[in-house]
């Protein structure tokens, strides 16, 4: 489980396509601290495994249906990316419930600054998610935990504080770019609980 506060942005150093996967190589210092072979990770907000490190960087495989539902698949060397460690059993729970369990990628219909230094993030909003995202709710876009400030049919809107804009990649994000987006957990579990009352029949 992780929490939506990145730790890092790391550097992709290498995508290697491999049977419709690919070997993902990350170069990242803060994170590393106490990983090993076969922990977890969090990049832009998709859990993945650590099949091998060294100094300085460690690699993912990231099979085909990951390179499907996220943005992982365009990424290229230099690519800046979001990184996570699990939440551990004494860690503090700072931001909300993520699963690192992408639902759908999403463009960036546009991006605005604010004159307190925040900025103003709109989104698509993917037709399969509209029943999870919902005003003042949670969302992970590109793995960091942010409220939804306002929703339409077509697009959702966030508000990043200028701290955020600077540490991940969402300060590097334009309109048009796709962001990897993982709706509230919990929303999702209610939805289902209560999906048999609104279909007449019992929860």
């Amino acid at each position: 489980m992780f929490t939506g506060i990145v730790e890092e942005m790391g550097t992709i150093r290498g995508l290697v396509p491999s049977g419709g996967g690919a070997r993902v190589e990350v170069g990242a210092e803060v994170v590393l601290a106490d990983v090993e072979i076969g922990s977890s990770m969090a990049v832009n907000g998709c859990c993945l495994t650590v099949v091998d490190m060294g100094d300085g960087w460690w690699a993912a495989d990231a099979v085909p249906e990951t390179l499907s539902r996220t943005n992982i698949g365009r990424l290229g060397p230099g690519d800046r990316v979001n990184l996570e460690r699990p939440l551990s059993a004494a860690g503090r729970f700072g931001g909300h419930v993520v699963q690192g369990h992408i639902d759908a990628t999403a463009a960036v219909v546009s991006v605005d600054g604010l004159p307190d230094g925040s900025w103003l993030y709109e989104f698509e909003l993917p037709g399969s998610l509209s029943d999870y995202i919902v005003e003042k709710g949670s969302v992970a876009i590109d793995g960091v935990s942010l409220t939804v400030t306002a929703i339409t049919p077509t697009t959702f809107s966030t508000a990043v504080i200028p701290h955020t804009h600077e540490v991940t990649v969402l300060g590097l994000r334009h309109a048009g770019d796709l962001v990897n987006i993982e709706a509230d957990v919990l929303a999702k579990y209610v939805e289902r609980l209560i999906r048999p009352t609104l279909q007449g029949g019992q929860p």
